[in-house]
Parts: structure tokens; sequence; C-alpha cells
């Protein structure tokens, strides 16, 4: 079983910047397929472009583009790439900066898809942090990553039931996005009792199922902000918004500020 060291990924690194317990990489993912593999280190994996799958032996995890997933050094895992393109960040820790900061690592065993939109916000902070790498990068992406891993942390000792099985099928339903869905057409999808399966959605998803949707759509984009060749209009359409003053109130029930102000803030301007 191949392991891979600290800052390694499968694919062509585009950038990287390293510190002394850490490494923070862009790759371009060229293979439709990895082998299982292993990480010598936890890290989290931010998906800029494309559409991947991340296979464990749990089970099929569904990434399309803006995903924020975390990896522990324990799973073993391969990927599939089910675009042409893909392209993802990576920030990879040393254990030891867990133990310097007084973090449970213990909490991070598995692979975790990570939902929550604020903690997107600050990924999307820590990317612009790397792109731009001037004097004050390295000092502001130690701050945001202690205050990204403490949320983190805190949220994990407060979960980890194990879920049911019908909760990968019904995100990979969320995820897609392309049909109407009612209690009725996802409990008949689901083989679930619409009872059991509204009594058990905010449990499992820790939302209702409508602001779970809301955060799909405002999670990609956050991550077709990032590319400033991208205006406002096209990224309100591109992530299933009817127009653009449904986006600009739904953006700013989350962030309490509007896509403008918001990119200005990430972009510098």
């Amino acid at each position: 079983m191949k392991t891979l060291t600290l800052g390694n990924y499968y694919g062509k690194k585009k950038q990287e910047l390293i510190f002394d317990s850490m490494v923070l990489s862009e790759y371009d993912y060229l293979i439709s397929r990895t082998d299982w593999h292993y990480h010598e280190n936890p890290y989290f994996m931010y998906l800029l472009e494309g559409d991947l799958y991340d296979v464990n032996k749990k089970g099929k995890t569904i990434c399309p583009s803006g995903s924020f997933l975390l990896h522990n050094w324990q799973e073993e895992h391969y990927n599939a790439k089910e675009s042409l393109n893909a392209r993802g960040f990576h920030i990879e820790f040393k254990r030891v900066w867990f133990d310097r900061n007084k973090l449970d690592v213990n909490l991070w065993e598995g692979s975790q898809l990570i939902e929550n939109p604020q903690l997107h916000h600050l990924l999307a902070k820590l990317y612009f942090e790397f792109k731009c790498q001037d004097e004050f990068s390295k000092t502001t992406i130690e701050l945001l990553l202690y205050e990204l891993c403490e949320k983190l942390d805190n949220k994990n000792k407060a979960m980890f039931a194990s879920e049911p099985s019908w909760i990968a099928p019904l995100k990979e339903l969320l995820h897609d996005g392309t049909m109407p869905l009612s209690l009725d057409f996802l409990s008949k999808e689901l083989k679930v009792h619409p009872v059991y399966l509204s009594r058990s959605i905010p449990k499992y998803l820790g939302t209702t199922l409508g602001d779970y949707m809301r955060q799909q759509k405002i999670k990609k984009a956050l991550n077709y902000m990032l590319n400033p060749k991208l205006s406002l209009t096209e990224i309100t359409y591109a992530c299933g918004f009817s127009d653009q003053s449904h986006f600009t109130k739904t953006f700013k029930l989350y962030f309490n500020k509007t896509p403008k102000g918001y990119r200005k803030e990430i972009l510098g301007g």
C-alpha cells in the first residue's frame, strides 16, 4: 500500500508554501483514478475545480467543485475523477502541530465532508493568502488555520454517532440539484418512511433540508467567487439561483454582507 509523504499528492503540483510543520499546495489532478493509498499526515482538501469521488472502505463520497474534505492519516482511500479537469488546494499538517495547538487529533479519525459555509469562508481566506504570499501571509495563514481547526475540533466533540446507510444517497441527491425534491419523492427514492425521514434529516444533516440545500449553493458560490474572471451574474446562474436578487438575499443570510462586498474583502478589492 502506497503512503504519500508530506506535501505529495497524485497529480501535477502548481504551487506550494512550506512551513515548519505544514505544507499548503495546489495540484492539477490528471489521472481518472488513483491507486488505493494512505497519507502520512491529516490534511484538508478543497476542490477548486471539477468533480471527484472519494472512496474508502466505508463508502463513496461525492465531491463536486467547492467541496471541502478532511482526511486523517489512517484512512485508506482512492479518488476517481468524474470531469475532464480537476484541481485542488491542500493543507497538510504534521501531527506535532495538533499537540502544539492543544487540539485532539484523535477526533479527526476517518474522512468527513465539511458542510458549514462559515468554515468554507475561512478556507476561501486561506486560499487567498496562499496565492498572495506576501510578508503578512504566513502569520495570517497560521491564525486562520487555528481558528478553522478549533471550530472543527469543537464540532467533532459533539458528533460522530454512526449515520444510517441512506444519508450518503440523500446527500448525493441533494448535491445533484437537478430535480424538484419532495418528502414523498425522497421517501420512495431512499426507501425510508417519510415520518422517520422528516425527524432524522435535521439530526444527521445538522440543519433543515432547505437550509442544507441553500448551503450547497452558497458553498459553490464561494468557490466561484475566487475566480475574478466570473461575473456575479454568471455565478448566480451557475449556482442554481433564479436571479441575482435571490442570490444576494440568500448570501446575506449566511455572511451578513452582499456577494459584491464579500468578493472585495476576499480578493483585496
